[in-house]
């Protein structure tokens, strides 16, 4: 979340008209994250988050939308879009997409605790069986594709020690598939920054703009590895264990799932690795933005080839 596009107060009044939501008090432009554009929206009728979406098509975004929906209604933590007054959840404003959904109570957390792991486990775990029967359909546009083209364009920034790293770790990702692993709807970003917590309580999931349809492994793997890592990247067997345990409480893994646990967790780490390095080379403009550490996933990477973790059955 990041603001790439500047919304005036006068904009935003108007565009509010089409809304039974009051009148607007105040908005305030949110630094964090990356990929959209986000305010804090205050009214006299509530607390609002407005979105505009600065990638993603209109024909793209009811995916999104409905999915948020869909997980709210199923007692999955999360914000429900703001439908118009025509029961429409997607806009335009400033000629972006745009969409308004709840603001919700509590406040990401920095340093995970075991409660809040195995409370993210568990709400993990019962979006993906309530999403079963969703409908919508979307591919990971950053899965193994998108990481060879991003590769390519990387390459002659990258040095030595770092082209070295990437180009064997796609190399052995290229010869493991995992067509024998469960999928359905995933978050694919569920960072620390993507949940909310009151103290142990787990508030709200936030920010479902890279979900898509992949292997649920997958997802475990990419929370996994920013909730249950120590600075050097080296994995926190204690909070993985709590997050793993609460997760299984609702999905339990499959034999060829455990099997696959530390590939999964390599190509998590890579993905991220690859997102955070176009993103430090190819910098996007904006008013307010954020660009991570990609040295991070290069560590959590590195550890998880050192140290490839296993799931006690």
């Amino acid at each position: 979340m990041s603001v790439y596009t500047t919304v005036s107060e006068q904009a935003l009044a108007q565009f509010l008209t089409d809304y039974s939501i009051g009148e607007l008090i105040s908005l305030t432009g949110i630094s964090d994250g990356i990929e959209n554009t986000n305010y804090f929206v205050e009214t006299s009728k509530g607390q609002y988050v407005l979105t505009l979406f600065e990638a993603l098509t209109a024909e793209e975004l009811p995916f999104f939308l409905d999915l948020m929906a869909h997980l709210n209604e199923h007692q999955v933590p999360s914000a429900h879009p703001i439908a118009d007054n025509q029961q429409h959840y997607l806009k335009t404003l400033c000629n972006k997409p745009a969409a308004l959904v709840q603001r919700l109570s509590g406040k990401s957390v920095t340093e995970p605790n075991p409660q809040q792991c195995a409370a993210l486990g568990q709400a993990l775990g019962h979006a993906h069986i309530v999403t079963q029967d969703f409908k919508g359909k979307r591919s990971n546009r950053r899965g193994p594709h998108w990481w060879q083209q991003t590769a390519q364009r990387l390459m002659p920034h990258l040095n030595t020690d770092e082209k070295q790293l990437l180009e064997d770790e796609l190399a052995f990702q290229a010869e493991h598939r995992n067509d024998n692993l469960p999928r359905g709807v995933i978050h694919a970003d569920l960072f620390r920054d993507n949940a909310l917590f009151d103290g142990n309580t787990l508030t709200g999931i936030i920010d479902f703009y890279y979900a898509c349809n992949d292997v649920l492994l997958y997802d475990v793997a990419v929370t996994v590895n920013d909730w249950c890592s120590h600075s050097d990247g080296a994995l926190d067997n204690n909070l993985c264990q709590h997050f793993l345990q609460a997760y299984q409480q609702e999905r339990p893994l499959t034999e060829n799932e455990k099997t696959d646990w530390p590939l999964m967790l390599r190509a998590a780490a890579l993905r991220f690795w690859l997102s955070r390095l176009q993103d430090k080379h190819f910098p996007r403009e904006g008013e307010m933005t954020h660009i991570k550490n990609p040295a991070v996933f290069e560590n959590i990477l590195r550890q998880r080839r050192l140290n490839p973790p296993e799931i006690a059955d």
